[in-house]
């Protein structure tokens, strides 16, 4: 697939199974993270890999943050699942280093580039992947069990797998609607 083609046709793709990427095919994902744009070189990004038993651990996480806030057990199953919904999930911390330079924002939206860069690279090597964030990303359990400290910030949970389902077409968008000349 060529990259252009890669980038008009982007979408999410919520039904994932197994297997989900390994070996070269992983390793090609981080790279393709690692190439992010990165303003002074400081590299702020961390990636943490839940599979196998790591989904069931990232879940117990989850559940820990919904049972912390008091929400009803239908949110607490909810959490408990979610991991489950693709084989792999690669959680996307913004690692920020304090820098007179180079503000946090420009390195929080620099993991956010890699996050971008790895689901393309997934879908490039016949993978999909889905990037959700939602309320887990900011709780501070969530946010104390991964480690994530200070400016650190989780940008996003990075489903990846198999596709399980056929890709609907890509809606075209009115370019006229979001550009503007000076």
């Amino acid at each position: 697939m060529d990259a252009l083609t890669l980038l008009l046709n982007r979408r999410s793709l919520p039904k994932l199974m197994e297997p989900a990427p390994q070996g070269e095919a992983l390793e090609n994902i981080f790279k393709a993270g690692l190439r992010a744009p990165d303003h002074g070189a400081l590299m702020p990004w961390r990636f943490i890999v839940s599979q196998g038993d790591g989904l069931q651990k990232l879940a117990d996480i989850l559940v820990e943050a919904a049972k912390a806030d008091g929400l009803d057990d239908t949110v607490i199953e909810k959490a408990s699942k979610a991991p489950f919904r693709a084989p792999m999930v690669i959680t996307v911390v913004a690692n920020v280093t304090d820098s007179d330079k180079i503000p946090v924002i420009e390195q929080h939206l620099s993991a956010g580039c890699a996050t971008q860069a790895m689901q393309m690279a997934a879908v490039a090597q016949g993978f999909s992947g889905f990037w959700r964030t939602g309320k887990w990303a900011y709780h501070s359990v969530v946010r104390e069990s991964l480690g994530v400290k200070g400016n650190d910030m989780i940008v996003g949970f990075l489903y990846i797998g198999t596709p399980g389902c056929r890709e609907a077409k890509v809606h075209e968008r009115e370019i006229s609607q979001f550009v503007e000349y000076l």
